[in-house]
């Protein structure tokens, strides 16, 4: 599936909170350069404190020494008032931190003291630092001759000192911030660079758990994570090439089993599987009509012009069989055998159908007679009526019985095999009867749960509709075909919508789901409608799924990449509906961003004992999972079939053995 960037870069549930690479090269980085600094700084600044102290020594002992001197020779030591302005002319220097003179010969003693502490250094510094000044004290003796007159002690002040300390340690620690700073930013940049191509894998990653095999890794700076990227891009190609193939193969498959090769449309085996799905489904309202159509005078056609020219002339009716079947939603054709086609119209009435079939059958005239050129050709068709005691072999027979009576008349002709039916409406009646129903919005709402096969609960309520027509309420399966006939279907959908959302404001802990028609997925005014209502509605929209029949992923392609779009931006979810019938390519499954699919219920039927159903199943499973896409099916009848869907691996299920629909939740 494609997803946005952000989202494929939003890393996994199991590793939120814990710390990337490049922060931990940065911190781990950074604390040796911290650690370098600190021990540079450290180891120069008690190298410049060490020469500190001895120049704080030296000084000292060159002051004794001097003042001694004085004492000695320059002045009479054993004058008190001499000595006394001596020592105060020294200590005004403000360099002695104490001088002293102790006379021994007159007994008396001079002395000076400053205050330790220097004016603006904080004192934290010099507790810190601590210069040692019982080392920087001095002392000099005062002689006359051979008389020893007394002694004479300086300690050099250490504030000088302290203050060239300060004034270093703030350079340092200032360069070494500089430094530090720019190692740092010099780091991180190297390591963005070189760890962009660990960004890019990653992102690669994940999207390969998104089942986007075409993101592709750019080359990296070094040579190992050139080597991990090459590799990384290579396990892309594989598993897309693989994923390709699987699908591709389920894909030949699915119409080696369902599609007759010489016209592309389904089976013998495939068209009454189909048939028995919608004839045997308990929709107490199921009705429609079955059509066999015959070429007559085909095999003296083969004879004359060869086989080749056979297959031919059946690619040329199966046209347009492929077109009138499209005008009506759910409809389907096959082949059923040498020239025998047949047709499947559900929710009509026999006079509609048959109406519409016989406009059909001069179509397929006029191009039969235009190949057979030169023959007597005619097309027939037997029309038979489904009713509520119907089944596909009572269906068959009456179609057969038609034919033959079609048949009889050696022309063309389409016969409608007599039996109690229900009053028809002719396409002018029936127009009029669904803009009534729907502008007066007589539609009622049933309810039918999605099980899940892990546990049972109900994941969301699939909604079908019941419209009031002509006094009767009729279900979707009758109305839907005439509905999209006319281009009614947007304003139905929007109808349904607006209560649909009502429910997701009433019942917050429940999930909704709401079928989309073809015409409406095609309609930009109302995917513009659509959006505009998702987009109020918030947090609701997260709730609400839209079942999108997959016919309408064939034919509206880019409408329904523009609806999956919008529906991902706002963040509202996508069913594929009645997968596996409408037609469309495998492929769609890696270009369209959906979050589930359901398979058609023609795949479900007695899935437990038809192997080709539970092989396509068991197929379709695994496909889809490794896409991220969940896989639900319809049509749950038996225990035996949901018993074989759980083992096979679905998701879940709707069908009236796990759950009836409701009127009220």
């Amino acid at each position: 599936m494609q997803n946005t960037e952000a989202e494929e870069r939003k890393p996994p549930d199991g590793v939120k909170g814990i710390v990337s690479l490049q922060l931990v090269l940065l911190v781990f980085a950074g604390g040796l350069i911290l650690m370098l600094l600190v021990t540079t700084v450290a180891i120069g600044f008690v190298g410049f404190r060490d020469h500190m102290v001895q120049e704080l020594e030296n000084h000292a002992n060159d002051g004794a020494v001097a003042v001694g001197l004085s004492l000695s020779n320059a002045i009479d030591g054993n004058d008190r008032v001499a000595a006394s302005s001596l020592i105060d002319a020294t200590f005004d220097s403000s360099r002695y931190l104490k001088i002293r003179y102790e006379n021994i010969a007159k007994g008396f003693v001079i002395e000076r003291e400053a205050a330790l502490i220097p004016p603006g250094i904080p004192e934290w510094f010099v507790q810190l630092i601590k210069l040692p000044s019982d080392d920087f004290r001095k002392t000099a003796q005062v002689v006359r001759g051979w008389q020893q007159l007394g002694t004479v002690t300086v300690s050099s002040h250490p504030a000088q000192g302290y203050v060239v300390l300060w004034l270093v340690m703030r350079q340092l620690v200032f360069v070494a911030l500089i430094i530090g700073a720019a190692a740092l930013l010099l780091l991180w940049l190297i390591l963005r660079r070189t760890l962009r191509a660990l960004t890019n894998l990653e992102v690669q990653a994940h999207a390969i758990s998104k089942r986007n095999f075409r993101a592709r890794a750019p080359a990296a700076g070094t040579r190992e994570l050139a080597k991990v990227t090459l590799a990384m891009n290579q396990m892309a190609n594989d598993l897309g090439q693989l994923f390709e193939g699987q699908a591709k193969l389920i894909q030949h498959l699915r119409k080696i089993n369902n599609e007759d090769s010489a016209t592309g449309l389904v089976s013998r085996r495939a068209f009454y599987q189909r048939v028995r799905t919608e004839v045997d489904s308990k929709d107490i309202y199921q009705r429609g009509v079955i059509a066999l159509i015959q070429l007559g005078e085909f095999g003296q056609f083969n004879h004359e012009h060869g086989r080749k020219q056979g297959d031919l002339v059946l690619r040329q009716i199966a046209e347009p069989i492929r077109a009138f079947v499209g005008q009506y939603p759910g409809s389907f054709a096959g082949r059923l055998n040498g020239a025998e086609f047949g047709i499947f119209l559900p929710g009509v009435t026999a006079v509609d159908g048959h109406f519409w079939l016989e406009e059909l059958i001069r179509t397929l005239d006029g191009v039969y007679s235009d190949s057979a050129t030169g023959l007597e050709v005619a097309v027939y068709a037997g029309v038979a009526v489904v009713t509520e005691a119907s089944d596909v072999d009572s269906l068959r027979a009456a179609c057969d019985e038609a034919l033959l009576v079609a048949r009889a008349g050696a022309v063309t002709r389409c016969v409608l095999h007599e039996a109690d039916g229900p009053v028809a409406n002719g396409p002018a009646d029936w127009q009029a009867l669904l803009v009534d129903a729907i502008d007066n919005e007589r539609i009622m709402m049933l309810f039918q749960p999605l099980v899940r096969a892990s546990d049972g609960q109900v994941r969301l309520y699939q909604v079908q509709s019941r419209l009031e027509v002509d006094g009767e309420w009729v279900p979707a399966s009758v109305f839907l075909p005439m509905t999209e006939r006319f281009r009614l279907m947007d304003r139905l959908d929007r109808l349904v919508l607006a209560r649909v959302l009502k429910l997701l404001e009433t019942h917050p802990d429940m999930n909704f789901g709401m079928t989309i028609g073809s015409s409406a997925v095609a309609d930009a005014a109302f995917r513009e409608h659509l959006q505009s209502e998702l987009t109020s509605a918030g947090a609701l929209a997260r709730r609400l799924w839209f079942n999108v029949p997959e016919a309408a992923v064939y034919h509206h392609r880019s409408d329904v990449g523009a609806l999956v779009g919008m529906l991902r931006r706002i963040g509202g979810r996508l069913i594929v509906d009645r997968f596996g019938v409408g037609g469309a390519p495998f492929s769609y499954l890696r270009n369209l961003s959906f979050q589930a699919l359901r398979i058609d219920a023609s795949f479900i039927r007695h899935v437990d004992s038809i192997p080709d159903n539970r092989f396509y199943v068991e197929s379709i499973v695994p496909i889809a999972h490794s896409r991220g896409v969940e896989v639900f099916v319809a049509g749950v009848e038996t225990a035996a079939e949901w018993h074989e869907l759980v083992k096979l691996g679905i998701d879940g299920g709707t069908g009236y053995h796990l759950a009836r629909p409701v009127e009220q939740l």
